[in-house]
C-alpha cells in the first residue's frame, strides 16, 4: 500500500480550512436542530408489544442449549460446526 493513499499531510492553511468548514456545518445543523423545538420534547412515546423490554433493563435470560443446537444447521453432540473465515 502506498502511504499518500492512506495518509496525507494536513498543512496549517487546510487545518484553518477545515476548522472554519466543520464550524460551519455544525452551527448549520444546530440551528435547525433550534427551529425543530426538540428541547421541548420531555420524552418519546413509544407503544411496545408483548415481548419487548423497557429500556435499561438488564433481564438475563438463560441459554437453551436444545434450542441452541436445533436452530444451527451443523453440529455434531456436543459443538456447533462453523465455517472459518468464510466472509
Amino acid at each position: 500500500m502506498t502511504e499518500g493513499f492512506l495518509w496525507k499531510k494536513v498543512s496549517e492553511p487546510e487545518k484553518e480550512q477545515i476548522k472554519k468548514e466543520s464550524k460551519k456545518i455544525m452551527d448549520s445543523f444546530s440551528s435547525k436542530l433550534e427551529k425543530l423545538g426538540l428541547d421541548r420534547v420531555e420524552e418519546p412515546m413509544i407503544e411496545r408489544g408483548n415481548g419487548e423490554r423497557k429500556e435499561g433493563s438488564a433481564e438475563k435470560v438463560p441459554i437453551d442449549r436444545e434450542i441452541m443446537f436445533s436452530n444451527a444447521p451443523n453440529k455434531n453432540k456436543d459443538f456447533i460446526i462453523a465455517e472459518k473465515k468464510g466472509w
